[in-house]
C-alpha cells in the first residue's frame, strides 16, 4: 500500500478552460494560494498534505470554487460525503434554523430532533434493524460495531467467541481498532501488538483475487486455525472503498448463511455505500441480504460530522444505560443536516438519478478501460462510485505514479478528484455528488479521458 506523496506547490501554467461547468483561469496551484498552502504545511501534520493543491473557498451542488476565479466539476464529493450535493439549500437552511432555535449541544440528554432522526433511520433501514446509535465518524461506528459483536459473542459463546473476521485491503477507519480490523498492511505496520483475535481473509474482487468462491473464505479461516466458535462477527465494506470492488452476490449470500449457522454477526460497513451512492438506497441491496449491523457515515448528512450504527434491538441493547454513550451523539446541528439530507435524497429521487447516471458512468468508464487496456487493469464500481485500477503494462502490477499523474492532469483541466487510493495507491476514484446531471457527467467523463490520453 503506497502512501500519498506531498504535493508540489510550484505553480504550473495550464491551458485556460471556460465551459458551463469548469473554469481554469490561473496557474495551478494558484500563486496567491501558495502562502496559505505553506501555512497549512507548517502547522498541520504532513499526513494532511496528500491532496491536489486546490484551496477550496466554497462549493455548490457539483462544483467547487476557489477565490481566484477557478471552478471545478467535483468528482470527490468531499470523499463521498456530499451525496445531496455541496451546500444543498435545504440542508443549509436546516442548519441555520437549528442554530437560530438555540440548541447547539445536549450530550445524551433527550432532544426532540434526535428522536426524529433515529425514527427516520428506522424507516429507511431494513425490517428488524430498529435501533440506532448516533456517533460522529465512520471510524467510531466501526469501533462500536466491533464492540457490540464481541459483547454479543461472549454472551452466547463465552470469552472465546470474540474473533472479528474482515478482509484484506479493507479500510474501516483510522482509529486503532478500525485500523486493525482493516486489511491494509501499511496502516498497521506501526502497531506493535496487533489484536490476535482479528483475522483477515482475501476479498473476492475477481481482479487481484481471482478465486471468488466462498470455499476460499472457509479455507482461509482453516489455514489460520480459526473455527466458528471463535468468531463473533464478520465485517466487510459493502464495496472495498479505494478499489470500488464488490464481491459476487452468491459469495455474500453464502457468507450470510454461514453467519446464521454459527451465530456470527454480519456487519456491513456502509460508510461510503449508504444513502444512494451505488444506485440503491443501501449498497448491500445488490447482494440480496440483510446484515445484523450497519455502520453509516459520510453521506448521511451531506457535509456535517455524524455517523450511526443501526442494528437489531437484542444487539443494540446489550449495554445498560450510561455505558455506551458519546459526547456528541446526535449533535443537534448535525442531526438537522442529516434530516434535511435524507429528505433531499428522497424528495429529489437521488437514488434513481444515481442509478440512471451510474449506467452512463459505468459504461463509459469501462469503454475508456478498453481503450487503454495496457494501463487500466480493470474498472470496478456501481452507481456513482468507481475506480480505475491503474497498472504497469503487461500485468496487474499497480502504477501509483501514473494514477497520480492522471489525477493531476484532470485537476488542471477542471475536474476535481482526490489523490489516488486503493491497492498500492494506484486507483483513480470517481465519486461525484448524486445530484449530477447527464450533461455535467458526460463532460467530466470526457475530461478524464483527455487527461489519460495526455499522459500516455
Amino acid at each position: 500500500m503506497a502512501m500519498q506523496k506531498t504535493q508540489d506547490l510550484t505553480p504550473r501554467k495550464v491551458p485556460i478552460v471556460r465551459t458551463k461547468y469548469r473554469r481554469i483561469v490561473t496557474e495551478i496551484p494558484v500563486p496567491e494560494s501558495v502562502p496559505i498552502l505553506e501555512k497549512l504545511r507548517r502547522y498541520e501534520p504532513q499526513s494532511m498534505g496528500g491532496q491536489p493543491p486546490v484551496l477550496w473557498d466554497r462549493a455548490e451542488a457539483v462544483q467547487v470554487y476557489d477565490r481566484w476565479g477557478n471552478m471545478w466539476l467535483d468528482w470527490s464529493s468531499g470523499v463521498l460525503v456530499t451525496n445531496a450535493g455541496h451546500c444543498h439549500p435545504k440542508i443549509r437552511q436546516a442548519i441555520l434554523d437549528q442554530v437560530n432555535h438555540g440548541l447547539l449541544h445536549n450530550y445524551c440528554f433527550p432532544s426532540e430532533i434526535r428522536a426524529e432522526l433515529v425514527e427516520q433511520l428506522d424507516r429507511v433501514a431494513p425490517e428488524g434493524l430498529t435501533k440506532t446509535f448516533l456517533l460522529t465518524t465512520g471510524s467510531e461506528a466501526c469501533e462500536c460495531a466491533i464492540k457490540l459483536a464481541r459483547t454479543h459473542g461472549q454472551k452466547i459463546g463465552g470469552n472465546k467467541k470474540i474473533g472479528i473476521v474482515s478482509f484484506e485491503n479493507a479500510f474501516h477507519g483510522r482509529t486503532l481498532g478500525s485500523q486493525m480490523a482493516g486489511g491494509i498492511p501499511a496502516l498497521k505496520q506501526w502497531i506493535v501488538n496487533l489484536d490476535k483475535d482479528m483475522f483477515q481473509v482475501p476479498f473476492p474482487d475477481g481482479f487481484r483475487c481471482r478465486d471468488t468462491s466462498f470455499d476460499l473464505f472457509l479455507k482461509s479461516l482453516k489455514e489460520q486455525g480459526v473455527t466458528p466458535d471463535m468468531v463473533s462477527g464478520v465485517m466487510t465494506e459493502t464495496y472495498q472503498g479505494g478499489n470500488a470492488s464488490f464481491a459476487p452476490a452468491e459469495y455474500i449470500q453464502k457468507l450470510r448463511a454461514w453467519c446464521d449457522e454459527h451465530r456470527v454477526l454480519l456487519i456491513f460497513d456502509e460508510v461510503q455505500a449508504g444513502f444512494g451512492r451505488t444506485g440503491t438506497y443501501w449498497g448491500f441491496e445488490h447482494y440480496g441480504v440483510v446484515p445484523d449491523l450497519i455502520c453509516c457515515g459520510k453521506g448521511i448528512a451531506s457535509g456535517m460530522p455524524i455517523s450511526a450504527v443501526i442494528g437489531r434491538p437484542e444487539i443494540m441493547d446489550l449495554y445498560p444505560p450510561g455505558s455506551m454513550t458519546s459526547t456528541h451523539t446526535g449533535n443537534p446541528i448535525c442531526v438537522a443536516a442529516a434530516l434535511a439530507s435524507l429528505r433531499a435524497i428522497e424528495e429529489e429521487n437521488l437514488v434513481e438519478n444515481t442509478r440512471q447516471m451510474g449506467e452512463i458512468l459505468q459504461s463509459e468508464l469501462r469503454r475508456i478501460g478498453r481503450r487503454f487496456p495496457e494501463h487500466i487493469g480493470t474498472v470496478h464500481g456501481k452507481g456513482l462510485v468507481a475506480s480505475l485500477h491503474i497498472v504497469k503494462p503487461g500485468g496487474i502490477e499497480p502504477n501509483a505514479e501514473l494514477a497520480s499523474e492522471i489525477v493531476r492532469r484532470s485537476v488542471e483541466k477542471g475536474l476535481l478528484m482526490f489523490a489516488p487510493v486503493g491497492y498500492a495507491g494506484a486507483s483513480v476514484k470517481v465519486s461525484p455528488p448524486l445530484v449530477i446531471g447527464e450533461e455535467a457527467l458526460r463532460e467530466s467523463i470526457s475530461v478524464l479521458e483527455e487527461a489519460i490520453a495526455t499522459v500516455l
